[in-house]
């Protein structure tokens, strides 16, 4: 173990019939939405919603996602999204993702998502606001 503090949420969903495309399988586009509530509850749980950003004078627009199929998801599995925040000094929020499938207990998808800090003005910061540095501060991971 590193000794570097860990700070994760997880979601659990169900699939719906909308999510799924016509093999029944979750339509790969239904992926992004599962990473963003994901990061809704990781915001939840951390305090680091996208208005606590906001409010702060900031956007945190996504620039990169990756994902990585492993095994489909169907129409009524169950599943838990669990995302874990990749400490970084770049200005950036880095997240890593799995999704797992509950009914058979298969890795369904790992992801990676990269959003950066943009000021009101729509420009790119090269530095970690003032309220990340406290907000890593808090978490005790700084």
């Amino acid at each position: 173990m590193d000794g570097k503090k860990t700070l994760q949420a997880e979601k659990e969903i169900e699939i719906r019939f909308s999510e799924v495309d016509s093999m029944n399988i979750v339509w790969h586009g239904s992926y992004v939405l599962y990473l963003e509530d994901a990061r809704e509850a990781f915001g939840k749980k951390y305090k680091l919603e996208y208005l606590y950003i906001y409010e702060r004078g900031y956007y945190a627009p996504l620039v990169d996602m990756q994902l990585h199929y492993k095994t489909p998801l169907k129409y009524r599995d169950k599943a838990k999204i669990v995302i874990k925040y990749r400490n970084t000094e770049a200005a950036k929020l880095i997240f890593d993702y799995e999704i797992y499938n509950l009914t058979t207990g298969e890795l369904a998808l790992t992801a990676t998502t990269t959003q950066v800090f943009l000021d009101t003005n729509y420009q790119l910061l090269w530095t970690l606001p003032d309220f990340m540095n406290e907000w890593k501060q808090m978490n005790g991971i700084q």
